[in-house]
């Protein structure tokens, strides 16, 4: 009797990933990601403009949200240094650990969920390339904003160029700055802890993590309010990329491996029949006659039944 399938869920090895073929990836796509902000530098008066150009932008839509915060984070250290610390340190803890959650505990959503997170990546690594952008921690003083992570860098590991490990900041890009993917990612690890989390604390976190983050992005001076929205619609397109991503890699897959799809033994195209109680061949396959039990046990077979035996059909033998 075939046994019950959960809905939902695609009964087909591809489906059943594992944790050593998914770590290299994702290990290999974050290289690819930080080899290309590296590479997508530009140039740096180009990036200046287009700070500018935002921050003339925000004035004209009267949103002016970071130098607020900026001042509050630079008088207030109590404020500022954990802001640091959560810019400098979270996106690197909080979204690989719902991504270990997902893989253990909601196996189904995985895949899909880190096909969005890495689309969504990429298409932001794509925003650094076309558009640097000097955030505005690096802008003149004659604009108001001050650098905090310098400001406070005795309190933690980075230095005063960039939130990188001191003697490491020459090594970032730090014209990186729209769209932010802080709070890409902030956003994408709330939606999976409001959607899979189940309980009232992780709703609350689902709400909480990705709108500090904003805030934080914006009081340290590395992005404008701008960047996090921007953030935000690269999540929303690759979001929408996502299912034709999954899509193409299936069939990449299935081409590889010459087009081999395994198939459910009760579905229309399986071409197995079941004889002999329960032994399967595939269609069209002869199988030896068996032999009658009692000729192997010694005893002659009657008449009748070796007549009925030799009036049986062709096929039945």
């Amino acid at each position: 009797m075939p046994h019950a399938e959960t809905p939902g869920v695609e009964a087909t090895p591809r489906t059943r990933l594992r944790w050593w073929t998914e770590l290299p990836l994702i290990l290999l796509v974050y290289a690819c990601y930080s080899a290309g902000r590296l590479l997508a530098r530009g140039d740096v008066t180009s990036a200046v403009d287009h700070g500018l150009a935002i921050l003339r932008i925000e004035k004209f839509l009267y949103l002016n949200a970071e130098h607020p915060l900026n001042r509050v984070f630079t008088r207030e250290p109590w404020l500022g240094v954990p802001a640091d610390f959560w810019y400098a340190s979270l996106h690197y803890l909080v979204t690989p650990a719902i991504l270990v959650w997902l893989f253990r505990s909601r196996a189904v959503r995985y895949r899909a969920a880190r096909t969005w997170l890495m689309t969504s990546t990429f298409i932001g690594l794509i925003g650094f390339t076309l558009l640097p952008t000097c955030p505005p921690r690096l802008l003149s003083e004659s604009y108001g904003f001050v650098d905090t992570m310098a400001y406070y860098s005795s309190y933690g590991w980075w230095g005063g160029e960039a939130s990188a490990p001191r003697g490491l900041g020459g090594m970032t890009n730090q014209y990186a700055a729209m769209p932010s993917l802080h709070v890409g990612w902030a956003l994408w690890c709330g939606v999976m802890l409001w959607r899979y989390g189940g309980t009232r604390i992780t709703k609350v976190a689902a709400v909480v993590y990705p709108l500090v983050t904003t805030i934080v992005v914006m009081g340290t001076a590395n992005h404008y309010f701008l960047d996090a929205v921007a953030g935000a619609a690269v999540m929303g397109v690759g979001l929408l990329l996502a299912p034709h991503v999954m899509r193409t890699a299936d069939r990449v897959k299935a081409q590889l491996t010459g087009g081999l799809v395994p198939v459910a033994a009760d579905s229309p195209g399986a071409s197995a029949s079941i004889v002999s109680g329960g032994c399967q061949t595939s269609a069209g396959e002869r199988f030896p006659r068996q032999r009658d039990s009692r000729i192997e046990s010694g005893a002659e077979p009657s008449a009748s039944s070796a007549d009925a035996d030799d009036g049986a059909p062709a096929a039945a033998r």
